[in-house]
């Protein structure tokens, strides 16, 4: 399952940027392009769904959705960057069991999946 997650000192907006993504024209926000991270490389099957996914969500929105692939340690380096990113809404990831995994596997990490990220949307199954 591939789920799109925002920082969680943000979650009220997100979780209110998913509810009214269909009406979002008459909404202030988003006023700038929306940065996508995928967590794996160009090609595979999170980034095919990031880029299916980015023109319809930002026509929705009336914003450019940019998929921005940060490869590497087995999704950890795209996920820290955004646990890292300003909690405005305009930092996404396309995340999946890897956070978990993740999770289970290292004793540190330089984020909690738990408490700095929120699920907005189920994207795949």
């Amino acid at each position: 399952m591939l789920r799109i997650f925002c920082v969680s000192l943000f979650a009220p907006l997100c979780a209110l940027f998913a509810a009214l993504a269909p009406i979002a024209g008459a909404q202030s926000f988003p006023t700038k392009p929306i940065r996508l991270v995928a967590p794996f490389p160009p090609g595979g099957g999170v980034d095919i769904n990031a880029r299916i996914l980015a023109d319809p969500l930002g026509k929705a929105l009336g914003q450019t959705i940019v998929v921005d692939n940060r490869p590497g340690a087995g999704g950890r380096l795209g996920i820290e960057l955004v646990s890292k990113a300003t909690p405005d809404g305009y930092t996404l990831v396309l995340g999946g069991i890897g956070m978990a995994i993740s999770a289970a596997l290292y004793k540190k990490l330089p984020y909690d999946a738990l408490r700095d990220f929120i699920a907005i949307s189920l994207v795949t199954e």
